[in-house]
């Protein structure tokens, strides 16, 4: 089946797109259960077109135990049934096409969940079987294999491989829920060309492509590792587990496909690399697009977020690509709350995020004004950049990270790993407040699967509609002007006092960032949109504004 209204439009739509992600668990409850559903992102169907948004990406809504927020995927070509039917997944393509807004889904091709039909297959076959060929399995080391195949550890635990009831090892680079494919394999590859053909035929216009860069890995001999800091990543394309140069024969075959269709499907890379190996995900020979994270930790500063705009650029130059830009997603603390962190090495909040939450999560002491004076500046100046810019679903009503979640109610594998010793995504992945009050704001009838606080009500989508001055009004000002405004995906920089930036785009217009804690004179030029009020001439600290110059 497939959506009976189909969007036409240029090939390349998406290159200065606006896709907004929807985290499906925590969006919309239509049926009072306390997870977030496919009816429940329809009925806010009208919400989401008063954004002015291009597309909007689902986070993933596949069958799945929830070893890692639905990242362990127990059927690629079907919905939860907590979450809907394949009949309200059309429903909602249809809803969204109607309005001008695409679709894009979260495919995550790098590991399965253990409930896959493939590896209960695998479990019950027997050692060398085309069943355990689709996933890495490996005898043990020690005199009866008891020692793992190798020393590997993996990003949610210790131990990077388990052992199964007859005595074999399989390899997982994530939780113990989530073994690793063999992409080696021919029919892992061709599986899913299958599941990318069900969704486009379905009418999704493109793919969000987790762990991109995991695919491909080199066994021979097995790869051991303590650690996935980027810095251990080898950057020439021979490191074992990551980023291979061999992936992009993959993405090569994906294009051909997506280019079957008119307009061609579109995707975009999850892929944590060094930069300057970004450039061939974001192929057009490839998947198109890959995600530039370098804002997520920049320092607020504007020499740091220049030196971020103009390498990025150049990267999208190498391929003839646009580049992307992220200020928050599932994965990361909310930017109104990273951006008053106090800094780690070297000046770079992310850095050391990890340990300040742990530390620091029930009793912060951030500056959440100032957080969220800086977040509505970031992310106007990411919007007046050329290429396509990505939000988070609750950016747009300013949210802080909710930091107090007790233990005993977190989800995130993530927080588990190393008995709390890492930050948990949860925070981030509270339900959505749409009303001031009520059981769990407005989010279901009943209550929420994570828990909300008390303050949340405050930032309702009620409460700032009836707000000409709140973050949701800036935003829906914002992004629809965006689109009257965007040309040629081109900027020219522009002279401007210590501690700020200015950068003009074609039709005249200029964005003016004021990163320093003092208010200082702008250019000459009629005021298009700002973040904080401009009073005579002034803008305040830590704000932006865009200008039609005279």
């Amino acid at each position: 089946m497939s959506s009976s209204v189909q969007l036409s439009g240029p090939a390349d739509w998406w290159r200065q797109a606006v896709v907004y992600q929807i985290y499906p668990r925590s969006f919309s409850d239509s049926n009072a259960d306390g997870i977030g559903d496919l009816k429940g992102i329809i009925s806010k169907a009208d919400y989401l077109s008063s954004l002015s948004i291009d597309a909007v990406w689902l986070s993933p809504f596949y069958p799945s135990a929830l070893a890692d927020g639905g990242y362990d995927v127990a059927d690629y070509r079907d919905v939860d049934p907590r979450i809907g039917t394949l009949e309200q997944f059309d429903d909602l393509v249809e809803a969204m096409h109607q309005r001008g807004i695409r679709i894009f889904v979260d495919i995550v091709p790098n590991h399965s969940s253990d409930q896959h039909i493939w590896f209960q297959q695998a479990l019950r076959s027997p050692r060398g079987s085309a069943e355990r060929a689709r996933y890495i399995f490996r005898d043990g080391r020690g005199v009866d294999g008891e020692l793992p195949p190798s020393d590997l550890s993996s990003h949610f635990g210790p131990e990077g491989w388990t052992r199964t009831p007859d005595g074999q090892w399989y390899l997982h680079l994530f939780t113990k829920e989530q073994p690793d494919f063999d992409w080696s394999n021919p029919e892992v590859r061709e599986d899913f060309l299958k599941t990318l053909k069900f969704w486009s035929d379905r009418g999704v216009d493109g793919f969000r492509i987790d762990v991109a860069h995991a695919l491909i890995k080199d066994l021979d001999p097995l790869p051991s590792r303590s650690s996935y800091d980027l810095e251990v990543m080898k950057d020439d394309g021979s490191d074992p587990l990551f980023d291979r140069d061999e992936v992009h024969e993959v993405y090569k075959t994906w294009r051909k496909l997506f280019n079957e269709y008119d307009p061609p499907r579109v995707a975009v890379a999850e892929a944590w690399v060094h930069p300057h190996r970004r450039p061939p995900y974001a192929s057009l020979d490839g998947l198109g697009q890959a995600f530039n994270f370098d804002l997520l930790t920049a320092k607020w500063e504007a020499r740091t977020f220049r030196q971020v705009i103009d390498k990025n650029l150049q990267f999208a130059q190498q391929t003839g690509s646009s580049t992307t830009w992220v200020m928050s997603n599932h994965d990361v603390i909310r930017h109104v709350t990273r951006l008053v962190i106090p800094a780690g090495k070297d000046g770079v909040t992310f850095a050391d995020e990890n340990n300040w939450y742990v530390k620091n999560r029930l009793d912060p002491k951030l500056d959440l004004e100032k957080g969220l004076a800086r977040a509505k500046a970031a992310t106007l100046t990411m919007l007046a950049l050329p290429g396509s810019s990505y939000l988070y679903q609750g950016e747009e009503l300013g949210l802080p990270d909710v930091l107090d979640i007790p233990s005993e109610q977190m989800q995130d594998p993530q927080w588990f790993r190393g008995e709390g010793k890492f930050k948990s995504r949860d925070g981030c992945r509270v339900p959505l407040p749409w009303e001031p009050s009520g059981s769990s704001f407005g989010f279901g009838a009943g209550g929420s699967h994570l828990p909300q606080p008390s303050w949340f009500g405050e930032y309702s989508v009620v409460v700032q509609e009836q707000q000409p001055e709140s973050t949701l009004s800036l935003y829906r000002r914002a992004l629809a002007l965006r689109k009257q405004l965007q040309g040629e995906e081109v900027l020219n920089w522009l002279e401007s006092p210590q501690g700020t930036m200015a950068f003009e785009r074609p039709g005249s217009w200029v964005c003016f960032t004021n990163f320093s804690d003092e208010p200082v004179a702008i250019p000459a030029g009629e005021v298009l949109v700002s973040s904080a009020p401009v009073t005579a001439g002034l803008l305040p600290a830590n704000s932006a504004v865009w200008l039609r110059r005279n």
